[in-house]
């Protein structure tokens, strides 16, 4: 048996992937811009990270580090360097070449190797997916891995995909990246960035990542999946015919459904709530419209200080768009929409909420009257004054509550909104803001990204919830680290 060798890529792209595998870290910055400043594609340098990720770093426990939030965050990138001008598109592909590199530096993750595989036929196309998932059971990555490359050769990507889904979106209730990862990978590919043909070899952590058993939690908690089963038997949700497509006519259907997602007070009213508007004869699309609009209301009234619980609004958009998937499986989709809220980081802010609704409306009345412009320098200085995190006194980051000036930032949003001023004018600068950080690896660029599309996709009234979300969330993440944004302020003083 010859001796495993690690993959190997394009010789026009292997160069570029190792230059991101081999830079030290205090050079990787200064040597990516002089690439992209010397006219190299932006994708091409994405592309190369996301190579380099998967290549070079190990996924350790839990889900902090290896290739998952720099392959998770691709996504989001993509479409922000569209919303930037000049040399202001670089950093956020910065970031994500940075963070790249951290990873396969650090002791924790590399240095790693991911080897060629040869594909494992387990007996034609129903054995190998019943052994793939006769691994999951047992954790056993290694095994789905060679699986799964013969089931991207073999059957359509979609319906690969939808049996990965099938295992990911259960495992939700363990941890909410078990969905995420899985979902911005494939999304990353309709960007355009990334070739399709990297995808059966990009999705190789995935699978690995999605088939290991979870870690436990320090709180465990029995699985809602019964529960949820049950709700599916008892409504018959699997045997009924779908509308697909929201419209006018359903309007008032899905703000009411929206708006009472967004008053719970225990999350587990929240698929009961669903299962009922799905009889009522609300589409797919408008029962994830609601989702989302349920989503902001809930994340308005909470009071996490954590600037890596944005999952409300993630994991609401990414169902919104996995639901008008052609061929992802019926059974999938309902899952979709009955576990959002079964998620550690979701179900986290359900012990930290305010009262419904939010924000404060006698707080945003009395603020004195802005003009646009004045109102957007309001905001951006209410963000960037926001108070420095002690972190001698932080324990436990999912436990961290806002401070709160952040209400300041939310209610100044809200005035914008209340004011009819421009959407695009507050989400362009907020896309200026969300590229200072590196503390949350991706988490803000997605975050930032979700809004957009909530809003564009979500309809009046609602949708300007998320603009306030978008602020909100800003708000949080804002200066927690810095160190990439500010190492790219003083190379370009310097150039």
């Amino acid at each position: 048996m010859p001796m495993p060798s690690r993959v190997q890529f394009p010789a026009e792209i292997e160069p570029l992937v190792q230059f991101i595998e081999d830079t030290p870290p205090a050079e990787i910055l200064d040597g990516a811009l002089e690439k992209l400043r010397g006219g190299l594609p932006i994708p091409t340098l994405l592309t190369a990270s996301a190579l380099a990720v998967t290549r070079s770093t190990e996924m350790p426990p839990g889900h902090h580090g290896g290739p998952l939030h720099p392959l998770a965050g691709l996504y989001a990138i993509s479409h922000l360097v569209g919303r930037l001008d000049g040399e202001q598109r670089f950093v956020p592909v910065l970031q994500n070449v940075a963070l790249s590199n951290k990873h396969i530096h650090h002791p924790a993750m590399g240095p790693y190797q991911l080897l060629d595989f040869e594909p494992l036929d387990a007996g034609g196309v129903e054995a190998t997916k019943a052994a793939f998932l006769a691994a999951v059971v047992r954790g056993e990555c290694n095994r789905a891995d060679h699986l799964f490359q013969w089931l991207w050769q073999h059957v359509p990507a979609i319906e690969a995909f939808d049996l990965l889904m099938s295992v990911a979106i259960p495992k939700n209730f363990h941890d909410d990246h078990y969905f995420i990862f899985p979902s911005f990978m494939w999304r990353a590919f309709e960007t355009g960035v990334l070739d399709k043909a990297y995808l059966p070899l990009l999705m190789r952590p995935v699978v690995r990542y999605v088939t290991r058993l979870p870690v436990a939690p320090n709180n465990p908690m029995p699985s809602p999946l019964p529960a949820i089963d049950a709700l599916i038997e008892e409504h018959g949700l699997m045997t009924r015919i779908y509308r697909q497509r929201s419209g006018d006519d359903e309007t008032a259907a899905v703000g009411r459904l929206g708006e009472a997602i967004g008053r719970v007070d225990a999350y587990a009213e929240i698929p009961v709530l669903m299962a009922k508007a799905l009889v009522d004869g609300l589409s797919l699309d408008g029962a994830g419209e609601a989702l989302s609009i349920g989503a902001a209301g809930l994340f308005l009234r909470s009071l996490t200080g954590n600037p890596m619980d944005v999952h409300l609004h993630t994991s609401a958009n990414l169902r919104r768009y996995l639901l008008r998937l052609d061929g992802l499986s019926l059974r999938n989709k309902l899952l979709l929409l009955l576990t959002w809220h079964t998620g550690p980081e979701i179900r986290s802010t359900q012990t930290r909420m305010e009262p419904a609704p939010q924000p404060d409306m006698a707080a945003v009345a009395a603020l004195p009257p802005r003009s646009q412009a004045d109102l957007l320098d309001a905001i951006q200085q209410s963000i960037y004054t926001q108070p420095p995190t002690d972190w001698s006194k932080v324990t436990n980051l999912g436990m961290m509550r806002a401070v709160p000036e952040v209400k300041g930032t939310v209610n100044l949003a809200q005035q914008y909104v209340q004011c009819g001023y421009d959407a695009q004018a507050l989400l362009t600068r907020l896309a200026e803001i969300v590229c200072h950080d590196d503390f949350t690896e991706m988490h803000a660029f997605k975050h930032h990204q979700a809004i957009v599309e909530e809003f564009h996709a979500t309809r009046a009234p609602w949708r300007w919830m998320h603009l306030v979300c978008g602020a909100q969330a800003s708000a949080i993440s804002f200066g927690k680290s810095m160190t990439v944004y500010e190492e790219y302020l003083e190379l370009l003083h310097a150039a």
